[in-house]
């Protein structure tokens, strides 16, 4: 089965083949570093760190380039607030300092490092060049109010919506800078002419005047400067498809870039059935989340979700991947205890488990990766294996028990989630003897009623299920076995 993935600019699932047999290169947008970092944030650094890892373990060569915006509007908006509020932080010391805010909290869910990871403000050379190129070729100019902004002519670029399929007559006006000077109010800025007011470390050189990059020429300089001018992958937030993506590609391909083969999105974040955004004020910041659960269990629950789905978020739903994870935990660290046992990760450390190849995972995980990356069921397939696993622990078939450890160690590997890896150490240690005590029982109880179905003896089937909602535990039949939860 070959690698599968939805295609957002083909609107299609289509076959994946990288551009170099053994080589990918994925380019994903990083963040703005205005303000903290917020569960969006670290859903969408965990699905490229999924989808890296995946790739890594089918044996390619990946590199992954998650650039970093450190000079924007709201960056020198928000030191300029600070600053009148009494602060003596400059923008770049904020950029900074949040910069660093979001490293912390990518490393704290175990996203593994990019390979590069360029900075806005170090790739300003490369924007310059790429801008002279786009006016040479006739798809960008100069202001005509005389300042040093630079716009790009969507009218001169008869594909410019193919990303979104939009029409240029039924989208709206550019908002990244004022209509003074623009042909045409959809055209929008490749370089912001230095204003009045703001800081003059905030301003560069260019032909053109003193001023600073926009926003969309960031990543088409910084994708082209990694990757070269054509590459396999460029991911980021379904947010980012209109203006950020569509303006990157019609910006690159007006410059003669192929530019990326394939766009990858992925879903956004509800929170109480509302999407989340700032203006609602329901924003879930990465700090309140740490503060709530264990890193590798908010790993969990971030990755649980196809990544092309909404993730709902609820008061629930950090307990509920608690349940989950420690049922996966105390499993693996019963198999763990068997003489014998081989399936715990190695000194090179999950990562590098990863790397191995797909030898010993089981075929319905392996099948459900190259589908589109549909982590909802691979993990029933992780799932899958606990149980059958506490079913052979149950009998006391060891041999069994083991192997089925061996391969959920390995799923765990594959998915940055193996407890055993010394990232985890410290953190992905079960809370408590008795929650540990309670997903030892209570699968040991579901086997139990597993078997009993299987012989057809419903009645002592029945009487498992009530004994355990006597005790607050609610049993949920799906196809692919028994889940429990606490009522």
């Amino acid at each position: 089965m070959n690698q599968r993935i939805y295609d957002s600019r083909a609107a299609e699932v289509v076959d994946f083949t990288p551009r170099e047999a053994g080589r990918i290169g994925l380019y994903v947008c990083g963040p703005t570093v205005q303000s903290a970092p917020h569960i969006g944030h670290l859903r969408s650094a965990l699905v490229y760190d999924q989808v890296r890892r995946w790739f890594e373990a089918t044996g390619h060569d990946v590199t992954l380039i998650r650039n970093v915006t450190d000079i924007d509007d709201k960056i020198l908006d928000n030191a300029r607030l600070a600053q009148a509020a009494g602060s003596s932080e400059e923008w770049w010391a904020l950029a900074y300092r949040v910069e660093r805010v979001f490293s912390a909290a990518y490393d704290a869910i175990g996203v593994l490092p990019p390979t590069y990871e360029p900075r806005a403000t170090a790739n300003i050379r490369e924007m310059v060049e790429l801008i002279e190129l786009l006016i040479e070729r006739g798809h960008a100019y100069v202001a005509a109010d005389g300042s040093a902004s630079v716009y790009f002519d969507t009218a001169s670029w008869p594909e410019y919506g193919a990303l979104t399929r939009q029409r240029r007559d039924q989208m709206e006006d550019a908002a990244d800078s004022e209509p003074v000077g623009k042909r045409d109010p959809r055209d929008f800025a490749l370089w912001k002419a230095h204003r009045e007011g703001e800081p003059a470390t905030a301003a560069w050189p260019s032909p053109w005047g003193l001023g600073r990059p926009g926003w969309h020429i960031e990543c088409s300089a910084m994708a082209t400067r990694y990757l070269g001018t054509e590459f396999d992958i460029h991911g980021g937030g379904l947010d980012l498809r209109f203006p950020h993506h569509e303006n990157e590609l019609a910006q690159s391909q007006a410059a003669g870039h192929a530019f990326a083969r394939h766009w990858m999105h992925n879903g956004l974040v509800n929170t109480g059935g509302q999407k989340m955004s700032k203006s609602l004020g329901n924003s879930l910041f990465a700090h309140d989340l740490l503060a709530q659960a264990r890193p590798i269990v908010l790993r969990y629950f971030l990755g649980s979700a196809h990544y092309r789905s909404v993730l709902e978020f609820s008061e629930t739903s950090l307990a509920e991947a608690e349940a989950a994870f420690s049922r996966i935990e105390g499993f693996l660290e019963r198999a763990a205890a068997l003489p014998g046992f081989e399936g715990a990760t190695d000194s090179a450390g999950a990562h590098g488990a990863a790397c191995a190849g797909v030898e010993g995972l089981p075929a319905a995980f392996v099948a459900a990766m190259l589908d589109d990356f549909a982590i909802p069921q691979a993990l029933a397939a992780l799932h899958e294996e606990v149980r059958a696993g506490n079913s052979a622990l149950a009998v006391g078939d060891e041999t069994a028990a083991m192997q089925h450890g061996a391969a959920v160690s390995r799923m765990l590997d594959v998915l940055g989630l193996n407890p055993r890896d010394p990232q985890w150490v410290g953190s992905s240690t079960i809370t408590g003897a008795a929650d540990a005590a309670l997903a030892i029982l209570v699968d040991e109880l579901l086997a139990q009623r597993t078997r009993a179905r299987a012989d057809k003896d419903f009645a002592t089937s029945d009487a498992i299920r009530d004994r355990l909602l006597s005790a607050g535990i609610a049993l949920e039949d799906t196809p692919h076995g028994p889940r429990w939860s606490l009522t």
